[in-house]
């Protein structure tokens, strides 16, 4: 059984750094990600790695700010956030188990996720 657990979120300034963490188990899908959703918006889909060849892929909206990385002893992804910004308020998620052939890019577009967490919250003040 697939069991994620998000943590690492809070309220920071605008322009400042937070770095979330997800302690996974039980995962035997190759990728894994982050989403996130805000209040009355749609989820969206924002980093994804292999676990396999360590590939990342992310979004326009987070690429330069944001970086997903593996450690693969501690079992754990974090996903390191630079450059908070107005726009980046939300609950995030750890996902896995996206469809069998889907890469990265799938993960994050698609947003196709079998497992996932509870999310952490993440707030950023002006």
């Amino acid at each position: 059984e697939v069991h994620l657990v998000e943590s690492g979120g809070g309220l920071v300034q605008a322009g400042g750094s937070l770095r979330l963490s997800c302690a996974a188990s039980g995962v035997t899908s190759d990728l894994i990600g982050w989403f996130r959703q805000a209040p009355g918006k749609k989820r969206e889909g924002i980093s994804c790695i292999s676990t396999s060849h360590g590939g990342t892929y992310y979004p326009d909206s987070v690429k330069g700010r944001f970086t997903i990385s593996r450690d693969k002893a501690k079992n754990t992804v974090y996903l390191q956030m630079n450059n908070l910004k107005a726009e980046d308020p939300a609950v995030y998620y750890c996902a896995t188990d996206a469809p069998w052939g889907y890469g990265c890019y799938d993960f994050v577009h698609r947003g196709d996720y079998g497992s996932w967490g509870q999310g952490t919250q993440v707030t950023v003040s002006s």
